[in-house]
């Protein structure tokens, strides 16, 4: 992807921070590390992270992931997304 005068090519952030994702998601930092190490039914976490160095960082499609889940789980328990 270029930028608007045609130079160097605009790089979209891939991974986030605990601290990005819990803005995005407007969750805590404690919710954040909770959804990391709790699994869902198929040993998954329900919050996908990788490990870069000493710091955790959670991917555009982990976050879009934990999204649908939650959709999901609405639609299970109450016939709707919510």
């Amino acid at each position: 992807m270029e930028n608007s005068n045609g130079d160097a090519p605009v790089i979209e952030q891939q991974l986030y921070s605990v601290d990005e994702a819990k803005v995005i998601l407007r969750i805590s930092r404690s919710k954040i590390y909770q959804q990391m190490s709790a699994p869902q039914p198929d040993g998954q976490p329900r919050l996908r992270s990788v490990k870069v160095g000493r710091t955790r960082r959670i991917s555009v499609a982990a976050i879009q992931d934990y999204i649908t889940l939650l959709e999901q789980e609405a639609e299970a328990l109450f016939g709707e997304a919510a």
